[in-house]
Parts: C-alpha cells; sequence; structure tokens
C-alpha cells in the first residue's frame, strides 16, 4: 500500500500587519511630540562703575551678544549674525519706533566687532536711546 504525502502548508508569520502597526506608532509619538529648544544664554558682563539709567530699566528692546558672537533681540535668537538680520529683527521688535530704549547686552569675550554691528544697526534705523549692560566690580576687601 502506497500512501500519498498530504502537501504541507508552509507555516510562517506574515509580518506586513506588524510592520504597519510599528509604522502608525511611530508617527503617531512624531506628531504627538513636542519638541522645545530652551536657549539659555550665558554672558559674562565686562565690569564698569556707574549709577543704572533708569531708561535702561525700562528698556523694551534688548540685544544679547554671546561670547561666540551670536545675536538674541529680546531672547530670540537670530539666525545668522548679518547686519541685516539685526535690522529686521530690531524693525520687528519696535514695530517702527526708534524712540524706545535700546540696551546692549554683550559678554567680555563678545568680538568687539559685532558689538559695533549692533551698535551700527540701531544707529541706521534711528534708536538715538541706546545703553550698555555692565556689571558692578567686585570689590577687593
Amino acid at each position: 500500500m502506497q500512501f500519498r504525502r498530504q502537501p504541507r502548508e508552509n507555516d510562517s508569520i506574515n509580518l506586513t500587519p506588524l510592520i504597519d502597526v510599528v509604522f502608525l506608532l511611530l508617527i503617531f509619538f512624531m506628531v504627538s511630540t513636542t519638541f522645545t529648544k530652551e536657549t539659555h544664554l550665558s554672558i559674562d558682563l565686562p565690569e564698569a562703575e556707574g549709577e543704572p539709567s533708569e531708561a535702561a530699566a525700562q528698556a523694551p528692546i534688548d540685544i544679547v551678544i554671546t561670547a561666540e558672537g551670536a545675536y538674541s533681540v529680546n531672547g530670540r535668537s537670530l539666525v545668522n549674525s548679518k547686519i541685516a538680520t539685526l535690522k529686521s529683527a530690531l524693525e520687528k521688535a519696535s514695530e517702527g519706533d526708534n524712540q524706545l530704549p535700546l540696551t546692549i547686552t554683550a559678554d567680555a569675550q563678545a568680538p568687539h566687532e559685532r558689538v559695533v554691528r549692533a551698535m551700527d544697526a540701531a544707529g541706521q534705523l534711528g534708536f538715538v536711546h541706546l545703553s550698555i549692560t555692565t556689571r558692578r566690580p567686585e570689590s577687593e576687601e
């Protein structure tokens, strides 16, 4: 007697639905995740003696220059260090009012060129109330 072999089906796991679920989860997490970029600039101010001005205490526009020479206007970092970018950021922050006081806060190690560039951009836009932030020298007692 001759027995016929039953044809065996190939047992395998179909991975297509698993891959679909993984991609859906990946897309869900990418869309639902919020990416916040907190930037805290560390500034080492130069020392100077004198009294703080009242205009600087109420200055609505603040230009921060880091040690590397990067600019930030009112807490918003600029994409590059070109004078055109700085001028457009100042125009946007001042909304065309060049009578507002402007404060430049530069790191003690910031390139002098960047400080002069910020002063030049402010001057080209007509800002006349300009002040530079410093810190008091530490007393040696």
